[in-house]
């Protein structure tokens, strides 16, 4: 039998390497936990110390949940403008009856991304993915000043082809339109290139959110996304929530083998709120352009706030993500969801609770609050879908009713509901990619009627849903147990 010379290695790079292997072990102890939840580290001290180069190596591309500093002073400096102009410590702009949970869910949000409370708002959801973007596309044809766009996915389809068409007559007839496009959240899409090229043929000004081009010096970690999906028009209507600018389908061909269709959930809106999605627009503008449109903020709202504060719905901007110092949206849903008195309903896509907001879920439901989670029976991501199954025998013990909406389609729908009068909505998950790693757009929302039609709405998402029963779920085949639990030591790192 034929033997395989090895090459003998010199023993000063055994050793040479024995050190390094050690110095990397000893130094990513005491300095890798530095800020971090434990969660998160023991995830990384995992990987480094089972695999030290590859592992490090991940750590120092994925490791930090930060934007460049210079990104961050920009959303400080833009805070601090919007605070500014507003003047004063109350989120809530005049004299207004609320209960105290909602007045301190609201000065929370204000400290922590400096939009206050305002009333005089109105609200209409959209269900239809195709023909929101059908009706964007007729309003876009309306605008008369500036247009701003901001969405993590777009594609050029069947289904937003009108929607560009109309973007580039805007600017055509001088109307300032602004595209903001996630250079990731995109660029895996058909006809990718096409679109840029459409956009800059027609001289629309367009930019990549968070741009990887190291060779431009444009560099962060990989990554850190922009999810928001924000359109404003002229300052008087927006639209936002859990919808990207792209067929229902998501055109890929995976997708269509597979019949998936997504579900959304998001709002037309009218009434000061506009001028705050307008702020984060241009907050996040100035974070890829260096070019501040101060004179595109209406700063007179701020008094007719003030003026119509007794008119509901109440309504306040919460962005997140990390440009700022906090989980902003994680604070708040932890905030509502400890103050709720009767019942909790939440819809996400993608569950992988973060261990605060497990324990406020399980907390209220173990105290005899109801709370009901709704999510996807089948998704489109599997490791985040097995991770988010691996909880469910932990939320059925502690008395959580699971509704799984049944495949092929996704439902994308992202909000929650408390009580009678207090709601959040918008483009945040409930998974720690949302609250540390994704800029996100939500909306806390203090008014009856809100929640009424989203309760009309979870009651036809639960109509279609299968309820998980504990004494089923537990019984479940082992080897899905083992690989919801592989993809549970993940989640932390998603």
């Amino acid at each position: 039998m034929p033997t395989i010379d090895i090459p003998n290695i010199p023993d000063w790079l055994s050793v040479a390497l024995v050190v390094i292997d050690v110095l990397i072990r000893l130094t990513v102890i005491f300095w890798l936990p530095y800020n971090r939840k434990p969660v998160v580290a023991l995830g990384w001290l995992m990987a480094i110390f089972f695999i030290p180069f590859v592992g490090l190596i991940a750590f120092l591309v994925f490791g930090s949940n930060l934007v460049p500093k210079h990104r961050r002073s920009r959303q400080r400096a833009m805070n601090q403008i919007i605070k500014d102009v507003i003047g004063g410590e109350d989120a809530v702009l005049g004299e207004v009856e609320i209960s105290e949970p909602a007045r301190v869910a609201a000065n929370l949000n204000y400290r922590l991304g400096a939009l206050p409370l305002i009333g005089g708002n109105k609200f209409d959801l959209r269900e239809s993915n195709n023909d929101a973007l059908a009706e964007l596309a007729e309003q876009i044809d309306k605008a008369t000043t500036y247009v701003h766009f901001e969405f993590y996915i777009t594609a050029l389809d069947t289904a937003t082809e009108p929607l560009w068409d109309a973007l580039v007559r805007a600017h055509e007839r001088g109307v300032s339109v602004r595209v903001l496009i996630d250079h990731i959240g995109a660029r895996k899409y058909p006809r990718w290139r096409e679109l840029q090229r459409k956009l800059t043929a027609a001289g629309v000004p367009w930019r990549l959110m968070l741009p990887l081009k190291p060779w431009k010096g444009q560099w962060q970690r990989p990554d850190l996304r922009n999810h928001r999906k924000i359109v404003v028009i002229d300052g008087e209507i927006a639209f936002t929530g859990s919808q990207n600018a792209i067929h229902s389908s998501y055109n890929l061909k995976r997708n269509l083998r597979k019949g998936l269709e997504w579900k959304d959930l998001s709002f037309v809106c009218t009434g000061p709120v506009v001028h705050q999605l307008n702020a984060v627009f241009v907050s996040d503008w100035y974070a890829e352009t260096k070019e501040l449109l101060l004179s595109e903020i209406d700063v007179s709202i701020i008094n007719d706030a003030r003026v119509n504060i007794n008119q509901r719905p109440l309504a306040q901007i919460v962005p997140s993500g990390p440009g700022f110092e906090t989980e902003n949206n994680l604070r708040l849903i932890n905030h509502l969801i400890y103050n709720a008195e009767e019942r909790v309903t939440v819809c996400s896509p993608y569950f992988v609770p973060e261990e605060t907001l497990l324990q406020a879920l399980t907390n209220m439901a173990m105290s005899g609050i109801e709370v009901t989670l709704i999510v996807c029976e089948k998704g489109d991501q599997f490791l985040p879908i097995m991770g988010q199954r691996s909880y469910y025998e932990q939320l059925l013990r502690a008395g959580i009713k699971i509704q799984q909406y049944p495949g092929p389609t996704v439902l994308h729908s992202k909000f929650m509901m408390v009580d009678d009068e207090l709601t959040f909505i918008g483009s945040s998950n409930m998974d720690p990619r949302s609250f540390a790693l994704n800029f996100e757009v939500s909306t806390f929302i203090v008014d009856r009627g809100m929640v009424s039609e989203l309760e009309r709405i979870a009651s036809d998402y639960i109509s279609e849903c299968k309820e998980l029963r504990y004494d089923e779920w537990v019984n479940r085949p082992v080897y899905q147990k083992v690989t919801e639990n592989v993809c549970r030591l993940w989640s932390a790192l998603l």
